[in-house]
């Protein structure tokens, strides 16, 4: 096997030649050299996938030549670990996942309602009381169940340094999200100070242990700020990224128009309103990272009150915010959730585990089209990717997760390195077949799929309430 770097390649793209002589791989750079190698070893055979070679196995290589480039920079997967927390051993295992796809962003959720899962040396409570609640619901939110036992667990910041390299390693980078100032009760309960404190007894919340959209948010001080600014400033020595994630998204007002602070603090900058109040918090930290050379990026809402040049968004509610934000001059990761969130259902069938949203099957994703067709090619431009979102409210375990994410991850995995056609030219056929040799890639991979005809009857969860949606989900 010979290795060459051409620079006239494109960025991560590769040349792949298997010749009778041997194999030439040729990479555009480093990452090209990286992904030609995934391809290498997909030619190889499922047996290549496992983590040690079996005995008396012959190699067979068939006789090609591949050239490849993925079409866009940023080919992500948002991992949920706030609402269940995966220990790092599975990051780990879901980076060698996302290698073997050609993924190469980890949009990692450490923080929400439910649990903050990174230590932060200067405030040490947001882990010893802030990663752990005492219980958890067991379904959805309507659900009478619970699991009546203590969840959680944290990232020391040597687990963190050891995933930002493992990622490294694989050309991926990991973009960290800090949620604000909504999705934060497990902060409060760990600093109560940080809560609108004329309004509720906040050293009376404890770490949220159901699902929704917590009323309790962080309070519009000059002191919250500064305890944020401390926690990214510790953010920036781990994670390298560009783009730092700040949340943005589902941020209840009610008690911020019942807190004189926060009237006095709207009336001092001359606010309109509340919203204009969020508007104010996500700028301040806008400028705080661009000032330290990264760039912001959040969900869809931040587009409500202005953005620095810089900033970037994930439209994540349909279409539109995605086309506002291109159209506005910023770059955009296109993750829409009624196509490519992967807690949605597989199927419409009774015996889907907790079913959450719209049937979203294999096919249904592999015709999901990132740029939206009324953006003309220059706002196209501003499309620098896609991302599938697992949110884990009801995935407990691995297989939860796995089942949801796969196979419908290799689906989203072509969408985002290739130039696919239109999404109804697109061959599902063929894709069918080259995913029956997939799925055995999969097995040697130790994948806990989702089979084609369904659940396993250790992958069901009978009697545990989901919240599907009925009906095509809205194209825009």
């Amino acid at each position: 096997i010979r290795l060459a770097l051409d620079a006239g390649l494109p960025d991560e793209g590769y040349r792949l030649v298997v010749a009778p002589e041997g194999v030439h791989l040729t990479g555009g750079d480093a990452a090209g050299l990286f992904w030609g190698a995934q391809t290498l070893r997909q030619l190889l055979g499922p047996d290549a996938f496992r983590r040690a070679p079996l005995p008396d196995r012959r190699w067979r290589l068939p006789l090609v030549r591949v050239e490849d480039a993925p079409r866009f920079r940023w080919r992500g997967l948002m991992l949920d670990v706030a609402r269940h927390f995966m220990p790092k051993d599975g990051v780990l295992r879901y980076l060698d996942l996302m290698a073997a796809h050609k993924l190469n962003v980890l949009h990692f959720h450490l923080t929400d309602d439910q649990g903050w899962r990174v230590e932060i040396t200067r405030h040490p409570k947001l882990t010893e009381t802030g990663s752990w609640r005492s219980r958890t619901k067991y379904g959805h939110r309507a659900s009478p169940l619970w699991e009546d036992k203590p969840h959680g667990g944290y990232y020391t910041q040597d687990d963190i340094r050891e995933i930002v390299a493992y990622a490294a390693e694989r050309h991926i980078t990991v973009v960290p999200e800090i949620d604000v100032p909504g999705h934060s009760q497990a902060a409060i309960a760990a600093y109560p100070e940080l809560g609108n404190t004329d309004v509720i007894d906040t050293g009376a919340l404890s770490v949220w242990d159901t699902w929704g959209v917590s009323p309790n948010v962080l309070a519009p001080t000059e002191a919250v700020l500064r305890f944020y600014e401390g926690v990214f400033e510790e953010l920036l020595e781990l994670f390298p990224s560009e783009f730092v994630h700040i949340g943005g998204d589902e941020c209840p007002k009610e008690q911020w128009r019942a807190s004189a602070t926060a009237q006095a603090r709207i009336e001092e900058l001359a606010l309109a309103n509340e919203d204009e109040l969020q508007a104010w918090i996500i700028q301040h930290f806008d400028t705080w990272l661009t000032q330290r050379g990264r760039r912001l990026i959040g969900w869809d809402e931040i587009l409500e009150g202005g953005l620095a040049k810089g900033a970037a968004v994930a439209s994540w509610r349909g279409y539109a915010g995605g086309v506002a934000a291109a159209r506005a001059g910023h770059d955009v990761v296109m993750c829409p959730e009624q196509q490519v969130y992967l807690d949605h259902r597989q199927a419409p069938g009774e015996d889907e585990p907790v079913p959450i949203g719209f049937v979203r099957t294999l096919e249904d994703v592999y015709r999901f089209e990132p740029v939206p067709a009324e953006l003309t090619p220059d706002e196209s431009g501003h499309v620098i990717g896609t991302q599938a979102n697992v949110w884990t409210e009801v995935m407990e375990n691995q297989g939860r997760v796995d089942y949801q994410v796969f196979p419908r991850l290799a689906a989203f995995a072509e969408v985002a390195w290739s130039a696919l056609p239109a999404p109804a030219d697109r061959d599902y056929a063929a894709f069918e077949r080259r995913m029956a040799a997939h799925y055995r890639r999969l097995d040697a991979l130790g994948v806990g799929y989702r089979p084609p005809a369904g659940p396993l009857p250790w992958q069901q969860r009978p009697g545990v309430l989901g919240r599907p949606i009925d009906g095509p989900p809205p194209n825009k």
